[in-house]
C-alpha cells in the first residue's frame, strides 16, 4: 500500500502546496488513513472487519482504506436512525434551522479541505470543487435551513416521512451528500447515507462535520461499502424512504425491489441531453457552453450536454471553432489550478469509455480527438468529438459518461426537437438562439426536466432537478424537492390494506340500489368500453356480471383486455391537442364544469345507484378541479443568477388510472377531475365490483365537449389490467388505488420504461377533502420543468 505521506510527490506537478497538507493530514488522523462507519453519533468499526480501498485517480495511489457495510452494520444504523427520528421529528422548526445553518457554516469554516478531499477523491480538478461544488454544498444547507423553519407553515398538514435510506454516486460525492440530506433533515427526517465506493471520503468528512456541529445521535448515519450495502439498505424493511442517484440500469433494480414494499422513492438517473444551435446562435459562446456542457468534470455529468444538435447552416463552422477550442483544454493534475480536465474516476468507467468510442468508430462515425497526449500515469481521457453521427448510432443512444460528444444536424425548429427527444432519458437540455421566441416556444417542447437558454449546468438549491421518463422521477431541490421527505399527515392512521396482503373489508358504502318490486323485468344491457368518444365493444366480446349487496345482477360490462389497453392509449395519444400547448386552462375548466352540470342535472339518476351524498361530492369535486384548471401555477425561482429561472408545471402525458373499489362514482371522479384539468389524457379502470356508475358516466362525458381521446374507460379485471397499462411503453404514468398484491405488480412494471406511479394500498375516505381533492392531486399529475433563462449583454 502505497503511503499517503508519498501521494503528493508522485504527482507530476511535485510538492505540494502548504495549504493542502492539512487534507493528507486529516486522512491520516483517522486511524492511519482507516476510516470506519459513522453510526448513531460515533465512529464504529465494520462487524465483519472487511475494508476496501479508494484510489487517487491522477495517480493511482491508495487514499485510504475504507469500512465495507454488512447486513449488521445496515441494522444498527436503521436502529439509531429509528430511535431517534421522534425527537429530531418533534423538534421545534427553528431548532432544526439552526442545526441546518450550523452545517452550513461548518461546510464554510472546512471549504479548502473538503474541497482538496474532493479532488484527490473524485480526480475532477480543484477549481470546480473549490469554486463551484463546496459553494453549492453551502448554499443548499442555507437554503433548507430556511425550509425548516418554513415547514410547519408552508407545509400544513404533512409530516416527515421517517427514517430515509440515501444512496450517492461518484461524480458529485459531496453535493449529492448535500442534495439529499439537506432537505431530508429539513423535512424531520433521520438519514442512513450510502456514499458511493469510489468517492467516500468527503462524505465521512461531513459526518465529521455532523458531529461538530451538535447534530443529535442518528439524527445522520454513514454506512460505506459498495453495491451489496446499498442492496440492504434498500431491502432494509425499517426505511420509509430512498434516494439514489446513478445509472438507469440499478434505478430499474431498486425499482424492482421496493416495488409493493410502500416505500418512497426519489430517482435521478441517466440522460443523454441534447445541445441544440439554431443558425442565429453566438457560436463564440456556444464553443464554451460546450467546454462547459460535456467537459465539465470530464463529462461525468448525468445532465452532460453529450448530444450536439447543430443547424444545417452553421454546423462546419461550429466544428472547426470546436476543434480550434480543444487543442487549447488542458488536462492533467487535479489539483493543478490551471487544468481544464481531470481524471476519470476509475480503471472501470476508463474502459467503458473506450469501449462505446471504439463502438461509435466502427458504426462510422469519424472520431476527432486533439493532437497532444494525456498523461500517462493515472486514468485520463482526451476531449472526443464525433461527427456524422447517426441518431440511431450507439453513441447517440447510450450514456458514455465521459468526455465523449457526438454531433448531428437538423433543418428546421420541429426537426431539432423530434432529434432532442429520440432518446428513452429526459433529464436535461441546453437551447441557443438569439432569437428568444424560438428558444421559449422550444423549450416546453422538450421532453426533460431541466431546460437551460443560452447556458448550461447551472444549478442552485431554490431549483428543482430531476428528470422525465428513463432518467427517473422526483425533484431535488426547492419547494417541490421538499415534498419529496414529507407525506400527508392522515396517512399516520390505519385502513392500510397492505396489512393484509388483500383487500380490506370496506368501511364506506359501494352500493345503494333500489329494488322496487315489479311485475315488469328490466331490459337487459350490457355496458360498452369508452374509448375515443366513443362507445365501443371489447376486442374479445365477453362481458361481466356486476351482482348487487343483495345478490341480484344489476347489469353486464365489457370485459376489457389488451387490445383494448393498445386501442385506448393511441386514443389517448391522438388527444395531444388537450395537454401542453394545446386546450388553455380556460377551455379545460369549462369543459370540467359543464360535466359538472350535466352530472347535476342527473344527479337523482345518479344518486338512486350511489347516494346522494356520493353524487353531490362528485359534483363538488369536479368545481374544485374547473377552478384549479387555470390556477395551478408554477413559479419563478429566486436563482443567483442575472436572468429568470421559470418552473413549469407540465401534465405528465397519457395517465393509466385505476380507480378504488370503494365510492365507484366519487374515487373515479376524484383522480379522472385532477389529471385532465392540468392536461393529461387518461385510460380509467374503474371500481371492479361496482363499475355501473362509470359506464353511465359515459353519456355525461358524451353530452359535455369533452374531446375524443381526453376520458377512456375499459372496465373488467382491475389488476390485470392495471399491469397492462404499467407495462405499457406509451404510457407515461400510472396511478394505482386498490390491494397490495395490486400495488406490487404495478410498482414492478412500471419499472420497464421507469414510469412515474402513484400507488396505495391505504383505503382513503374519499368524501373528506383533505384525502380526497387538493394540491397532493395536482403534483401527482403534473411534471416540474424548470427552464433557466440568463439575459443581459
Amino acid at each position: 500500500m502505497a503511503t499517503v505521506a508519498k501521494l503528493f510527490e508522485t504527482m507530476e506537478y511535485g510538492p505540494a502546496p502548504e495549504s493542502d497538507a492539512p487534507a493528507l493530514e486529516w486522512i491520516r488522523q483517522h486511524d492511519n488513513g482507516r476510516f470506519g462507519h459513522f453510526i448513531n453519533g460515533r465512529w464504529t468499526a465494520p462487524v465483519e472487519g472487511q475494508y476496501f480501498e479508494t484510489i487517487n485517480p491522477a495517480t493511482t495511489a491508495v487514499l485510504a482504506r475504507v469500512a465495507q457495510g454488512s447486513k449488521a452494520d445496515i441494522d444498527a444504523a436503521v436502529a439509531g436512525a429509528t430511535a431517534a427520528a421522534p425527537g429530531w421529528a418533534a423538534l421545534p422548526a427553528h431548532a432544526r434551522a439552526r442545526y441546518l445553518y450550523a452545517l452550513a457554516r461548518e461546510v464554510q469554516r472546512h471549504s479548502r479541505l473538503l474541497a482538496v478531499l474532493e479532488s484527490l477523491d473524485n480526480g475532477k480538478p480543484i477549481r470546480e470543487t473549490r469554486d463551484l461544488d463546496i459553494p453549492l454544498v453551502a448554499r443548499h444547507f442555507y437554503h433548507h435551513a430556511g425550509w425548516a423553519q418554513l415547514r410547519d407553515a408552508e407545509f400544513l398538514g404533512y409530516v416527515p416521512v421517517g427514517v430515509v435510506g440515501q444512496i450517492i454516486p461518484w461524480n458529485f460525492p459531496l453535493l449529492m451528500v448535500a442534495w439529499k440530506v439537506a432537505p431530508a433533515l429539513a423535512a424531520g427526517n433521520t438519514v442512513i447515507l450510502k456514499p458511493a465506493e469510489f468517492t467516500p471520503l468527503t462524505a465521512l468528512c461531513f459526518a465529521e462535520i455532523a458531529q461538530s456541529a451538535g447534530l443529535p445521535a442518528g439524527v445522520f448515519n454513514v454506512v460505506t461499502g459498495d453495491g451489496a450495502t446499498g442492496k440492504l439498505l434498500v431491502e432494509h424493511p425499517d426505511v420509509q424512504k430512498i434516494a439514489f442517484t446513478g445509472s438507469t440500469e440499478v434505478g430499474r433494480i431498486i425499482r424492482k425491489a421496493t416495488a409493493g414494499s410502500g416505500k418512497k422513492l426519489t430517482l435521478e438517473l441517466g440522460g443523454k441531453s441534447p445541445f441544440i444551435v439554431f443558425d442565429d446562435a453566438d457560436l463564440d459562446s456556444v464553443v464554451e457552453g460546450v467546454v462547459d456542457a460535456i467537459w465539465f468534470n470530464q463529462g461525468q455529468v448525468c445532465c452532460a450536454g453529450s448530444r450536439l444538435l447543430v443547424q444545417e447552416g452553421v454546423a462546419d463552422r461550429l466544428t472547426q471553432k470546436l476543434r480550434a477550442r480543444m487543442e487549447k483544454l488542458r488536462v492533467g493534475s487535479p489539483l493543478d489550478k490551471a487544468v481544464d480536465m481531470g481524471a476519470i474516476v476509475a480503471p472501470v468507467q476508463l474502459e467503458r469509455i473506450r469501449g462505446l468510442v471504439e463502438k461509435g468508430v466502427e458504426e462510422g462515425a469519424k472520431m476527432w480527438q486533439p493532437s497532444w497526449a494525456c498523461p500517462t500515469e493515472g486514468y485520463f481521457y482526451p476531449p472526443t468529438l464525433f461527427t456524422d453521427v447517426s441518431p440511431a448510432a450507439t453513441i447517440a443512444q447510450v450514456e458514455i459518461f465521459g468526455p465523449v460528444l457526438v454531433s448531428m444536424t437538423f433543418r428546421t425548429p420541429k426537426e431539432a426537437v423530434e432529434l432532442a427527444n429520440n432518446t428513452p432519458y429526459g433529464l436535461a437540455a441546453s437551447v441557443w438562439s438569439e432569437n428568444i421566441n424560438l428558444a421559449l416556444d422550444v423549450a416546453p417542447k422538450l421532453k426533460a426536466g431541466v431546460v437551460w437558454i443560452n447556458s448550461t449546468n447551472l444549478f442552485d438549491a431554490a431549483s428543482g432537478f430531476g428528470g422525465y421518463r428513463e432518467s427517473g422521477f422526483g425533484r431535488e431541490g426547492g419547494r417541490e424537492g421538499m415534498y419529496e421527505y414529507l407525506k400527508p399527515g392522515w396517512e399516520h392512521t390505519g385502513n392500510d390494506k397492505r396489512d393484509t396482503g388483500h383487500e380490506q373489508a370496506r368501511t364506506f358504502p359501494v352500493s345503494r340500489v333500489p329494488s322496487p318490486e315489479s311485475p315488469i323485468p328490466p331490459i337487459d344491457r350490457t355496458y360498452k368500453l369508452f374509448i375515443g368518444g366513443q362507445q365501443v365493444r371489447p376486442d374479445q366480446g365477453y362481458s361481466r356480471r356486476i351482482v348487487g349487496p343483495d345478490g341480484r345482477v344489476l347489469g353486464e360490462v365489457a370485459e376489457g383486455n389488451r387490445k383494448d389497453v393498445r386501442n385506448a392509449v393511441e386514443a389517448a395519444h391522438a388527444a395531444d391537442g388537450w395537454g401542453r400547448g394545446g386546450a388553455s386552462g380556460h377551455t379545460r375548466a369549462q369543459i370540467l364544469y359543464f360535466i359538472a352540470e350535466n352530472l347535476a342535472t342527473r344527479g337523482a339518476e345518479f344518486a338512486a345507484r350511489v347516494g346522494r351524498e356520493e353524487v353531490d361530492a362528485s359534483i363538488a369535486r369536479l368545481f374544485t378541479y374547473a377552478a384549479w384548471a387555470d390556477k395551478w401555477d408554477g413559479a419563478v425561482h429566486h436563482t443567483p443568477i442575472r436572468g429568470v429561472t421559470l418552473a413549469m408545471n407540465e401534465p405528465v402525458g397519457v395517465l393509466g388510472i385505476a380507480a378504488p373499489d370503494e365510492f365507484p362514482l366519487l374515487g373515479f371522479v376524484s383522480l379522472v377531475a385532477p389529471a385532465i384539468a392540468v392536461g393529461n389524457t387518461v385510460i380509467v379502470i374503474p371500481s371492479e365490483p361496482n363499475p355501473l356508475a362509470a359506464t353511465e358516466f359515459y353519456t355525461v362525458l358524451e353530452t359535455s365537449d369533452v374531446p375524443s381521446g381526453v376520458i377512456n374507460v375499459i372496465t373488467g379485471a382491475k389488476d390485470a389490467l392495471a399491469k397492462v397499462l404499467a407495462e405499457h411503453d406509451d404510457v407515461d404514468g400510472m396511478w394505482y388505488f386498490g390491494t397490495a398484491a395490486g400495488v406490487k405488480a404495478v410498482e414492478l412494471a412500471s419499472a420497464a420504461n421507469m414510469k412515474r406511479t402513484w400507488t396505495s394500498a391505504r383505503t382513503r375516505d374519499w368524501l373528506d377533502t383533505r384525502q380526497g381533492e387538493g394540491r397532493e392531486f395536482l403534483r401527482r399529475a403534473t411534471e416540474v420543468k424548470n427552464i433557466w433563462i440568463p439575459y443581459g449583454e
